[in-house]
Order: C-alpha cells, then structure tokens, then sequence
C-alpha cells in the first residue's frame, strides 16, 4: 500500500549507546533530544547497479535518518474532496494535549510525504557533480525501528505513504525515539552512474530545517560506491520492481503486480496469516444462516469505489486493449470480515460476513455468496466472488464491456482514509501470498479493514477492456463495489464510481485520452 522500495545496504541505525556516524547521537536520554534529529548510519555505502534491455537501474540508501524526540512526530493530511487543496496539519503536545498546527503552504502537495525535503548532490573523485536532485520525505519508513532504549516498544504509524492519486486522508509518523530513512533516489525516475567511487552529499533544505527545528549537521557526506551487479536476464526482476517503485508499490509482490498486472502470489502453506495471526483463523465450522435485519444494528462496512487510474492502450497481436487500475476501499465504522467455508470435495467456499458491535465483540454472520480456488500460476489462493465489477460504459452508461476480473482475494493493499474514526493504520493483511490460503484449506478468512482500500490492477487479456472492435467516442470506466448487493454495508450509494475516456485513432493505431478528475491526472 505504499512507496519505499529502496534496498539498504549499509545496516541499520545504530541502537546501542554511542554517536552515528554523523549528525546527533541515537541513544541519548529522552529530555536531550530536539523535537528532531539527523543522523547518518554510516559512512560508506554501495550502489547496486542493473542493466537490462539497455536500461539500466540503480539500488542504493545513503543511511540519512530522522529521529523523533521525547514527543512523536505526527502529521495528518486531508482534502474535503479532489476538487479541493490537501491541507496538512501536524499533531503536536502542548500541555500535554494535542493540538493541530497547520503546515505552511507548499510542504505537501501530493501523498508521498514533505515534498523536496531533502537535496543530494553526487560528486566523482575529481569534483565534479555528476548529479543533484531533490527528494520527498514520507515519515512512515520500513525501516523504522526504535534508536534509543527509552523509546516506546511499538510504533504505531502507517508502513509507507500512499501512491494511489485517489487518495482521501493520510498519516504520517515518527515515534518518539524511533527512526525514518529519507529518500535517496528521486521519485521521478533513475538516473545513471558509471561503476566507480563517488561522493554524495545529503542536505535537509532550508525551510525545513528552521520549521521543525532539525538537530544535526545540516549537510551529511557518504562515501557511494557504484558496482555493476548485473548486465543479463537476471536484471528483469529487478526492472519489475523498479517499475513498481515509480509508482510508489512495494515488497516483491508489487513487482508481480509491475509485471503480471493484477493481484500475484503464490500460496504458501508456511506463511499463511492464519498460522500466526490468530485473528484470521475462522471458526471451526459454518454458522447458521440468518438475515441481516435480524442482526443489532451497529458498525458495518462502507464499501467505496475510487475513480479508475493508471489507465494506458496496450497491444496484443491484432487486438486492442484498455488497462486500468481499481480500487474498492471500506470507509465504514467496521471492517469487513468475509469468511469461508469448503463445499467438501469441491473447489467452493461458502462465504458468510461477520458483524461486530462497537466494542469489537462478534454478534452475527449472514451468508455473503462464495469463494473459489483460483489455480492459475500467479494466484494459487481463494477468491471471494461477490465484491467487486469493472465495466466499459457507452457515452450512455450502457455496458460495451465487462471485465473477466469477478473475483478476488482481499487485501489491504492501499491507504485510503486513515484519517477516519478507528482506521487501522497497520493492518495485518497486506501480503497476497499469506492472506488467502492453500488448496488444502478448509477455511478462509478475508478482511478489509477501515480506511484500506484493495485494488486491482487490470492489463491481462480478459480483464482489461477489448476496444478493437468498439467505435471511437466517449467512455466511461465503472467501478463497482458489491454488484450483486450480498454484502451488508451501511450505505450503496457510493458503491460505483466512473472515470471518463475517450478512443480515437485508426483500427490499427488506436488513442485514448484520459481527461483528468479535477486536475488529478492518475
């Protein structure tokens, strides 16, 4: 659900009692530190260098971390609709209450975090720059850990900052005492170096530095050396995940999605969330069926759909297609909380959706459709069927084309909302390859949580949109939650959301523009 994809080859921050490499030391007491600190963990560091398909891709973290004080470092974002500004405010303690400041305009204009916060400069061994560039700042590292030992034991901020364009609310965080690595590659894209020694320089711009009252050096030197890894096939892998970066996608999967287009993982009996997350182990057996009018009233789920995105032309032989992203997020009082139940013998779940009161405690169930083993290479895990529907309409909302893609493994593969009352910040299920269990299973759970969203991504023949044969014009793009109303929500008003395209060209060279959403142009 998130952006940092940069491999760390020079360690971690350092934990024990001393001072980093650079900057302000990472162990002192608590009432020492500044409201932030820089730091540098260590002095020397490796870029790995790939070339494929005369590309080529480089791998590397400088080590340039920020560190909270005694107080944790918070920020929320949020706009009142995509026609609106995003407004940032940081959460801060005064008198030992909260208050929101909010940002000076200019520091956040996107998802990714505090824009330009950083400039790097690359210098080679006679002096001369060879590259400079600006970088953005997202608090929410994969890295984080605490560097002190009177921090707090857990952190409960976000892994990541949201890529998706449709993004509605963000948060963003440093626990006190704990750290975030900052950016060493520009978001907008690679850039080459040579193999060889070269000097990069981090500096923390100005404006920022002075707002946040930054301790440390204000520029920290690492010595970069540039070694190419590999120049073969081996290099595809990482083209992929390269791919995936540049839109803000992380872990291996996201390069299988770069690659394969759609949700990709392979079951793994080992790694399964049920075998050590006990939350996701279903009951033993199937409940009784009831009507969800029987069932308190109380928190449910609110499935929402966002505007398509990601949208290109794609060729396949003497066939036209229109890929797409999409994504359903639930911006309810409850998650949603599917659980399956295997037909003996067969390849089908029956599904059931679970209710909760406002403590948390379960107090129902309503059958909810079914689930399918999908055994094709790429997934190899369960489906839920009914939750979501992509459809090409005509200028006149008719359907011209529906999408293969009707079942799907949940996940919460992106952070929507997490600025809404009792987000998870930190959900568990963010992984295809452990969230939707084996062939061997019995039971499934799936869940989305509040403020997560689970989107696709459709560029395979069958689930992207066939238009050799559609006319030039106008089309809408649907995205459809829960199309067949089986699941329980607290409103279906919001359930389907349009993006307008429109085709042209010649039946052999074909064009699609893709009008923005008041000026969001995902």
């Amino acid at each position: 659900m998130t952006r940092r994809t940069r491999i760390l080859v020079a360690g971690a921050v350092a934990a024990t009692v001393g001072v980093a490499a650079g900057g302000v030391g990472v162990a002192n007491a608590a009432a020492e530190l500044p409201p932030l600190a820089l730091t540098l963990a260590t002095t020397s560091v490796v870029a790995e260098r790939y070339v494929w398909d005369e590309e080529s891709y480089l791998f590397f973290d400088l080590g340039v971390n920020v560190i909270a004080g005694k107080d944790p470092f918070e920020i929320r974002a949020t706009r009142k609709s995509y026609a609106d500004p995003i407004v940032a405010k940081q959460i801060v303690l005064k008198n030992g209450k909260k208050q929101e400041v909010t940002l000076p305009a200019g520091m956040v204009t996107g998802w990714q975090g505090l824009k330009d916060f950083t400039t790097v400069s690359i210098k080679n061994p006679a002096g001369a720059e060879v590259a400079n560039y600006k970088t953005d700042f997202c608090p929410n590292s994969f890295e984080s850990a605490r560097t002190r030992r009177d921090a707090p034991a857990q952190n409960p901020y976000p892994r990541g900052c949201s890529y998706n364009p449709f993004t509605i609310g963000g948060v963003w965080g440093i626990q006190a005492g704990w750290n975030a690595t900052t950016d060493s590659i520009p978001a907008t894209g690679q850039f080459d170096l040579a193999d060889g020694d070269y000097t990069a320089t981090v500096t923390v711009n100005q404006t920022y530095r002075d707002y946040f009252k930054i301790a440390g050096s204000s520029a920290m030197s690492v010595n970069l050396k540039v070694e190419t890894i590999d120049q073969g096939e081996g290099a595809a892998a990482v083209k992929a995940k390269v791919q995936a970066a540049r839109v803000g996608a992380d872990t291996a999967e996201a390069a299988a999605v770069a690659e394969h287009g759609e949700h990709a993982s392979q079951g793994d009996p080992e790694l399964q969330i049920s075998a050590y997350k006990p939350g996701f182990r279903p009951p033993a057996k199937r409940p009784k069926a009831v009507k969800a009018a029987s069932i308190a009233k109380g928190p449910r789920p609110d499935l929402r759909s966002l505007p398509a995105w990601g949208i290109s032309l794609s060729q396949e032989g003497d066939k036209t297609y229109v890929a797409f992203g999409a994504t359903v997020w639930n911006g309810g009082t409850s998650p949603l909380l599917v659980d399956g139940f295997r037909q003996t013998g067969t390849d089908l779940m029956d599904a059931y959706q679970y209710f909760f009161d406002a403590s948390g405690k379960e107090v129902g169930s309503v059958a909810a459709g079914t689930m399918e083993w999908d055994a094709r290479d790429g997934h190899r895990h369960w489906h839920f069927t009914d939750f979501a529907q992509y459809n090409l309409l005509k200028a006149d909302q008719k359907v011209a084309v529906r999408s293969g893609k009707e079942a799907f493994c949940l996940v919460n593969t992106d952070a929507v909302d997490y600025t809404i009352p009792n987000a998870k910040w930190r959900p568990d299920n963010t992984d295809l390859s452990s969230s939707c269990g084996q062939n061997t299973a019995v039971a499934v759970r799936e869940v989305l949580d509040i403020g997560s969203g689970d989107t696709y991504t459709q560029n395979l023949p069958g689930q992207s949109f066939d238009i050799t044969d559609l006319p030039n014009g106008t089309y809408y793009i649907e995205v459809k939650a829960n199309p067949s109303d089986r699941l329980t929500e607290l409103s279906t008003t919001n359930n389907s959301a349009l993006r307008k395209i429109v085709l042209g060209g010649t039946p052999t060279a074909r064009t699609l523009e893709v009008p923005p959403v008041n000026g969001i142009e995902g």
